[in-house]
């Protein structure tokens, strides 16, 4: 299969053996239905893709029972997308309602699978729902609390270690559309010479960057920040009108999507020259991400990536920008778990989708960031991002 005809959403098995999983893990834990309510989880489950995420006003709910397919508790308006995916089982009701925004049918829903599953095992059960780092549940905190009412004596327990099992390990569908993206932005990346020139401004350069990354197929460009200037100490900021002057760096750090997977990944280049003090920096963090590729191996631990990075940088007695972690994990969404720290200490396997991105402090304060996306196989990494070059490259 080529990266042109790669084939959008994916085929119903692929649903089924997420859930199968899914509820293989809720039985380990004895939890008896599992709910969702953000769209990379209601996405991860269903396929249903939509940018109407977007508007704050109306909840998505996904119910996941112990046997059988999901059942999806949505809005109306959202009733005939949601027949496109491999669900059968669709419930709505009319929103916005502020009175009533789906509690009630939720609530109904979630006591008639449950009644299912009691006929088995009796007792007051446990519905899973995530709650911990890197997790939200989006609905009202005062519905909420209504639901718990309405499900009582059954109650909500946290289960984000199920989902997060699950969405930490790619499967060979999900790593075709991130390659396709990272593939894509390598492209745009390396047309930036041909695109960006002094005497433009940064919201210019952003601008016409973006419009490449969309003409070589990016299907968004949702996340992309960067600075210029002799050096820069803010890289996660909105262009300015700044013009850009020979002697200049500029960094682009974007987060691009393809079918709903993510790329991200950075560039730094020069404008006609740089100093000495720029190249070393930027040589500094290139090794250390080469330090990180080295040790990627099914068995080690972020933290040993962590330290990779770091000791390199310690070795040239280099302080490091207090981002708090040197990468994480990529694929729905622009940053995953895990993260690359000290003490995060998560073990790598293979399927595992992860950027490195050491940092560290240079001249009066400026900041030099590198970063690459790759996949944890068996032998070692396969690198999506088009590996940069070792030396800080020259727009001339």
């Amino acid at each position: 299969m080529t990266y042109l005809d790669l084939a959008r959403g994916f085929p119903e098995d692929e649903f089924e053996k997420r859930v199968f999983k899914m509820q293989k893990l809720m039985h380990d834990k004895c939890i008896s239905a599992f709910l969702v309510t953000t769209e990379p989880e209601v996405r991860y489950l269903t396929g249903f893709h939509t940018p109407f995420w977007q508007s704050p006003t109306r909840p998505w709910f996904v119910i996941v029972p112990l046997t059988g397919k999901p059942v999806a508790v949505i809005p109306s308006i959202g009733e005939v997308a949601m027949k496109e995916t491999w669900l059968d089982d669709i419930r709505t009701w009319s929103s916005p309602n502020p009175t009533d925004e789906g509690v009630v049918l939720l609530g109904d829903t979630l006591k008639e699978i449950l009644d299912v599953s009691s006929n088995s095992s009796g007792g007051n059960l446990q519905i899973g729902i995530p709650m911990g780092n890197e997790t939200h549940i989006r609905m009202p905190l005062m519905d909420y609390q209504k639901l718990k009412d309405v499900i009582a004596p059954h109650a909500f327990v946290d289960a984000t270690e199920i989902i997060q099992s699950l969405r930490i390990i790619k499967s060979e569908r999900e790593i075709e559309k991130i390659s396709k993206i990272c593939k894509i932005v390598s492209e745009g990346f390396a047309e930036i010479p041909t695109l960006i020139n002094t005497g433009m401004t940064e919201r210019e350069a952003f601008r016409a960057f973006r419009i490449k990354l969309l003409e070589l197929g990016a299907d968004e460009v949702p996340y992309l920040v960067g600075a210029t200037g002799q050096g820069f100490s803010d890289i996660i900021k909105q262009p300015s009108d700044r013009i850009i002057e020979p002697g200049d760096l500029i960094m682009f750090d974007t987060g691009s999507t393809y079918d709903g997977y993510f790329s991200d990944f950075d560039r730094n280049m020069a404008f006609d020259f740089t100093t000495d003090d720029a190249n070393s920096a930027y040589k500094i963090v290139w090794e250390a991400t080469e330090a990180a590729l080295e040790v990627a191996l099914p068995g080690k631990t972020t933290s040993d990536l962590w330290q990779a990075m770091a000791s390199v940088l310690e070795s040239e007695s280099i302080k490091s920008d207090s981002v708090g972690r040197f990468g994480h994990g990529i694929g729905m969404q622009v940053t995953e778990w895990p993260s690359n720290t000290k003490n995060d200490r998560t073990i790598l396997q293979e399927g595992m989708v992860l950027t490195v991105e050491p940092n560290l402090i240079w001249g009066h304060g400026h900041v030099m960031v590198h970063e690459e996306n790759f996949v944890v196989r068996g032998d070692g990494v396969e690198l999506l991002s088009t590996r940069a070059c070792p030396e800080l490259e020259i727009i001339y």
